[in-house]
């Protein structure tokens, strides 16, 4: 039941995200970068996470122009003791997180075997560790206050293992499952957890998989949508929380395709994965 364009009930109680606080990772560019800028438009205050941080300046300044409040912390979340002095000053400033939005990540195209052990651990750390760390960091005290949403910024890569994702479709598959591990942990309180879904989305992504030690240029990119629609969504899910959330929604069928499909995928796979690095050497 909506109460205003802030706030939903959830059972009796009642939450308006008006002044409340959304650390959003991976907030310099893409995804993150509009989803601080929408969230800050619905009223809450955005703490801004990402390496590079005159980035992250230049996008404060952007939502403090337009009303908004958003604060700094320019950090590596590949490191333990970066995630743990973004906990530390988020809570100096403010106290609490009320909204995690681990977005943070990134990508890498090419036969697994070519990807260096350096880039794989470095995938591991951001898509994965930083996760689950940050979750554990903040969860405790929105699970004390009995009030809080962690929304994870998933893949459909990780309902759909493909060839030349690897190690990336993993990273969501995890993901997906600690989302509904801990989403079954948090039902029947004020607590909530969600992953998104997206399909190709219109960012940096793939300039940057290609630029990367041996990384090829991910084909999916012909058909992403605008990282808006994300936003939309994560926005959708914190006045109406549900488990998961496919960007667009027909992506829904995506798990199906594995299931009913996965052996013509095992044929014709590897064989687009060649043509891919055949195209890259000309």
């Amino acid at each position: 039941m909506l109460r205003s364009d802030s706030g939903f009930l959830v059972g009796k109680v009642s939450v308006n995200w008006k002044g409340k606080v959304a650390l959003v990772t991976g907030a310099s560019s893409g995804i993150g970068a509009v989803t601080a800028k929408r969230l800050a438009r619905e009223g809450l205050k955005v703490v801004l996470v990402a390496r590079r941080e005159g980035r992250l300046r230049s996008l404060a300044a952007q939502i403090r122009e337009l009303g908004g409040e958003a604060l700094v912390v320019a950090a590596d979340l590949a490191e333990e003791r970066e995630r743990l002095r973004v906990a530390q000053e988020v809570r100096s400033a403010y106290g609490a997180v009320d909204v995690l939005i681990n977005n943070a990540g990134f990508g890498w195209y090419g036969f697994a075997a070519g990807m260096p052990w350096t880039l794989a651990r470095q995938m591991m750390a951001i898509n994965v560790a930083a996760v689950v760390h940050l979750t554990l960091l903040f969860l405790p005290d929105m699970e004390t206050r009995n009030s809080g949403h962690i929304i994870n910024v998933g893949s459909i890569a990780g309902s759909l293992p493909s060839q030349g994702v690897a190690l990336y479709s993993a990273t969501k598959s995890f993901l997906d499952t600690f989302t509904t591990s801990l989403y079954r942990e948090l039902r029947g309180t004020n607590v909530h957890v969600s992953v998104v879904k997206p399909g190709p989305v219109s960012t940096e992504f793939y300039d940057a998989a290609s630029t990367r030690s041996s990384g090829l240029r991910i084909p999916a990119e012909r058909f992403s949508v605008r990282p808006e629609a994300v936003a939309d969504r994560i926005w959708a899910l914190l006045r109406k929380p549900a488990r998961i959330a496919y960007v667009p929604r027909l992506f829904g069928f995506v798990p199906w395709i594995e299931l009913c499909l996965g052996w013509l995928m095992d044929l014709l796979g590897p064989l687009l994965l060649r043509r891919q690095l055949r195209l890259a050497k000309v």
